[in-house]
Formats: C-alpha cells, structure tokens, sequence
C-alpha cells in the first residue's frame, strides 16, 4: 500500500508546549480577588516567527476548546479544532502568520484550572479555585506573548467565549494588537443565555457524583450531570434547520417502539455527543469557564472605550443568520459601540443553516472574509515596514 499523500494544507504533526508563567515570587493577581501562585499553561503554535517577531495571530478558544486548535497530535487521527480555519493556503495562513493557540486560565487540558492540584494542599482545587473573570485570561495571554518575545500581535482571533475574550483584550489593551476578529460572540448575555449555562451547571452540580466539587478526591464523577450539559448546550449550538436536515424525524432503529429509549436518530446523536465530550472534558471547568462568560458586561465599565479610541486598533465582527444563540443583534451592539469611539469596525453577517457552530465549519463566505481581513493586515503592516 503507498504511503500517504501529506495534506499540503494542513500544519501537519504538531506537539503541545508547556510553561509556568505565574510562581509564587511572580503570582497571578485575579481580578475579582485572590491570587494563584503557580500557573501553567499548554500551548501550540504553527508557522515561523518573522526576525522582527511582527507576524504573530493570536488564537483564543471557545468554551470547550483547547490548545489544539490545527494540524494532528502524535496517536491521533483527529485534527485540531479549527483546523479548516489554520494551515497553508487558509485564510490563517501559517505560510504568512506565525499562531499560537493556548488553552486558557480555568481549562482541562494542561493549563492550570479548577481540576489541577494546588500545589500548596497537594489536593485538587474544586471549588476553592477562585472566580475567574474575563481580564484573568487577558492577563495570562499576554503573559504568554511576552514570554514568546511578541510586543505586538497582528491580530487576536476568536469565536465564541474566543470572541468575547478578542473584545477584552481589544478593550483593555488595544496597543497590543493591530487587528482583531470577533466572532459568533457578545458583549454581554441576554437572561436567554444566562438561563441554559445555569441549568447546565445545576445539572452538573447536583450530580450525586459531584460531591461538592470534591470528586476527584471521591473517585467519582458527575457524568450524568455533564452529558445533560453537554447535550442541551449542544442543541443550542445548532439551528432548527441543521436538525431537521440532519434528522428530521427518523427512527434510530428499523421502526419506532413507543417507550423511553433513545428511539429517534437525533437523540441517539445527542447521547454520542454526550459521550465524546466525557472524554475531553472536565465537569470543575464547565462551571467556571461558563459563569464568567455570564459575568462579562465591559461595555458597562467607565471609560470602556477610552483606551481603544485612542489606539483604534481594526475590528472585524462576523455573526451568522441562524445562530440564534449569539444573534445578530450581539454582534450588532458591539459594533456600535465601538463604532461610536472612533474604532474602525467592519461587520458581516454571514449566511449559514448551521446555527452557533457555523464558526467552526468550513464557509466559503465567512473563510473568505477572515482572509482578506488579515492580509489587509498583513499588507499595512508590509507597508509600515518600508
């Protein structure tokens, strides 16, 4: 049998990096209070670094994400999570950009979250981790660019919780970065989606198996609880027309036999859905990654736009027609905010059938958006040069 014909657009094998940021001589000061003393955080990059370390796309994650965001880890056959958005020839092309995707502050996959041991009880933190807030992940991604030697990005990108994480650092910090792409996100929550994150996390947190955060300790774990999470979250992501196109009404089986048994394709979907994500995924971050997204408002900060109307760093916010769980009008208000400082803000709403996850897929429209917009980037950045 041949071998296989490398993907020529793919970043190919890639190994995730590690390193301690925040000691006990250089804590973590969080920004609701309390300090953490030893911050690890996992992370990949794809591409080169240019000499003057001027080329450099920041990635920020979802709510499940990770660090591995493109190309394939050494045993698996999976590819990272926004692997058709990152690689030669994509619109983040890592024959031009040089990326760097963490997994974030409160994460499950190497970086120091709710799950880790803390160093200083040798038990794992549950529910004695401290509240994380949106300026906490700013705090270590920049944290992470400096010690990559890179005072200014090219851009910072996200979607989702990634997009609201963009809008933070673009806020708070907009010398940072040149240009900035928030997708598929919101500047505050509507009482919509601050209700599904908070039966999501009863259910979680009256899982038996829970034990008050302490599972880990129990040898137990809240599955039940995180796969109904996981699994109405999940349907939230989706818009009704993916559903009906991808299951209508069809039976799992031969024929239905009216009962409480998973009868219908889409629920036999939800419960595979359920599954995976057990597997990846760690019930301590669901809780706290989701509340601080309930939390963001930084629009009501005084003086919430003073620092990027003085920088005004180029803003790009894409939204799709059928996500309904982040719709227009989230993108739209962020737009007009930003719009009314000064910033220059382009904004496309973007036809999809497949709901909030239309930031993950494959869209020649929304590919073809993000593209142009970062080698517009990339082309004022050549010009700055000469």
């Amino acid at each position: 049998m041949p071998a296989p014909v490398p993907d020529p657009t793919s970043v190919g094998l890639v190994a995730p990096q590690n390193v301690r940021l925040f000691t006990p001589d250089h804590p973590l000061t969080l920004a609701r209070g309390g300090r953490l003393d030893h911050v690890e955080v996992v992370y990949e990059t794809y591409g080169r670094l240019t000499p003057e370390k001027d080329n450099a796309v920041f990635i920020c994650h979802a709510l499940t994400g990770d660090a591995h965001a493109a190309g394939f880890r050494e045993g698996s056959d999976k590819p990272g999570w926004w692997d058709n958005l990152i690689g030669p020839g994509k619109p983040v092309d890592t024959t031009k950009f040089f990326v760097i995707c963490p997994n974030l502050l409160g994460g499950c996959q190497g970086t120091t979250g709710p799950g880790s041991v803390n160093p200083a009880t040798g038990a794992v933190y549950g529910l004695d981790f401290p509240i994380l807030d949106m300026a906490d992940f700013v705090t270590v991604h920049r944290a992470l660019t400096a010690h990559l030697g890179i005072d200014r990005l090219l851009a910072v990108v996200g979607g989702s919780l990634g997009g609201m994480q963009v809008l933070e650092w673009a806020l708070r910090f907009p010398a940072d970065l040149a240009n900035a792409v928030i997708v598929a996100a919101s500047s505050r929550l509507t009482a919509e989606n601050i209700a599904f994150s908070a039966v999501a996390r009863e259910a979680i947190m009256r899982d038996p198996g829970f034990r008050g955060g302490h599972y880990a300790e129990a040898g137990t774990s809240p599955d039940m609880g995180l796969s109904i999470a996981r699994m109405m979250a999940h349907i939230t992501y989706l818009s009704g027309e993916a559903l009906s196109a991808k299951f209508g009404r069809e039976p799992q089986f031969d024929g239905l036999a009216p009962g409480f048994g998973v009868d219908f394709a889409v629920e036999s979907y939800l419960h595979h859905q359920a599954e995976v994500f057990l597997d990846r995924f760690d019930a301590l971050s669901y809780l706290y990654l989701s509340r601080v997204m309930d939390y963001f408002d930084p629009f009501a900060r005084p003086g919430a736009t003073a620092a990027i109307a003085e920088v005004r760093p180029n803003v790009l916010a894409c939204s799709f027609t059928t996500d309904w769980r982040f719709d227009a009008t989230h993108s739209l208000r962020l737009v007009a905010r930003l719009h009314g400082a000064g910033v220059p803000v382009t904004y496309r709403s973007i036809p999809s059938s497949q709901g909030h996850d239309s930031f993950l897929m494959p869209i020649p429209r929304y590919h073809d958006t993000i593209r142009a917009f970062l080698d517009r980037g990339l082309a004022v950045r050549e010009g700055e040069r000469r």
